[in-house]
């Protein structure tokens, strides 16, 4: 089986200290140490993926095509560099707007992913800024890394 690494996208990847909706290429810059992080993450036989909330989509502020531009930016940028995201879990709801399975908390997400990937959560993990993923993380039977937002998360990581 796969041991896999899911990751937020805003705040954990991708800096949103100036922008707290993504969704223009030119918005889009790596969070310091993201790039090393990932390799050594990867390196170390750990697929990644990647779970966002993109609640903007369900609000009307931007479109999915917007959200699949920043995606292909952003895995450019880490591609350079070696990294690769297998794929990248989009939930485009928001609980003001409607209700949805997947937005986390949920684990639905994380958990398509486990299924199709056969992934062995005893070996994977959930790196995130919030609680929202980290509950995400706990229903779907991972261990949750809780890191500051925006900030190099390599203090964090190093247990992988």
């Amino acid at each position: 089986m796969t041991k896999a690494v899911f990751i937020d996208r805003d705040g954990v990847v991708l800096n949103n200290a100036n922008h707290y909706y993504i969704f223009r290429i030119e918005d889009v810059e790596l969070v310091e140490g993201i790039v090393e992080n990932l390799k050594r993450i990867q390196d170390k036989g750990y697929k990644l993926f990647l779970v966002t909330n993109q609640g903007g989509i369900s609000k009307g502020l931007y479109t999915m095509d917007d959200v699949e531009k920043v995606h292909r930016k952003m895995q450019e940028l880490l591609a350079v560099h070696g990294v690769e995201i297998v794929e990248i879990a989009v939930c485009p709801h928001h609980d003001k707007v409607e209700k949805c399975l997947c937005r986390k908390p949920a684990p639905l997400m994380i958990e398509k992913l486990i299924a199709k990937y056969k992934i062995d959560i005893s070996q994977s993990y959930f790196i995130g800024d919030s609680e929202n993923d980290m509950l995400a993380a706990e229903r779907a039977w991972i261990r949750g890394i809780r890191i500051v937002a925006n900030q190099n998360m390599g203090a964090s990581v190093k247990e992988l």
